[in-house]
């Protein structure tokens, strides 16, 4: 499970979101305030992942562009990236490491048809079957 701290800390910490951060609720309020735009930047730093996957799953360039003007993301663009930031996390807790999370997230993988889990974390259902495809893997459970 992924706890709020965690998924703070998976876009950059309290210093760059500039709230504390403590339970749920406070990730409510965050994302209806919408976050600042550098949690993207923090996100593709700490999981490495590439700007053309930022642009398929979160947000497209051009709109992060005019959003980095405005220095502030939506309430949406705000939960894509945490949702993503969530899904991340507990891939690198399953598997034990950033790298082979990573590894996992980008291969095409046989219970989801051939999908690569990291282009379904677009949509909610994509990202919930991810999650469940992860909880299997992490209690044993061949997927």
């Amino acid at each position: 499970m992924v706890t709020p701290a965690t998924l703070i800390s998976a876009v950059g910490g309290e210093t760059v979101v500039h709230k504390k951060v403590s339970s749920g609720l406070d990730i409510v309020r965050l994302v209806r305030q919408g976050l600042p735009v550098s949690v993207v930047d923090e996100l593709m730093k700490t999981f490495g992942l590439a700007l053309e996957e930022v642009d398929r799953i979160i947000i497209p360039r051009k709109t992060l562009s005019h959003r980095r003007k405005l220095h502030t993301l939506t309430s949406q663009q705000s939960e894509r990236v945490l949702r993503v930031a969530r899904i991340l996390s507990l891939a690198v807790d399953t598997f034990g490491s950033k790298s082979k999370a990573m590894t996992w997230l980008r291969r095409p993988t046989r219970p989801l048809d051939g999908e690569e889990p990291l282009f379904l974390l677009d949509t909610e259902e994509g990202a919930q079957l991810v999650e469940r495809l992860l909880g299997q893997i992490g209690h044993g459970i061949a997927a």
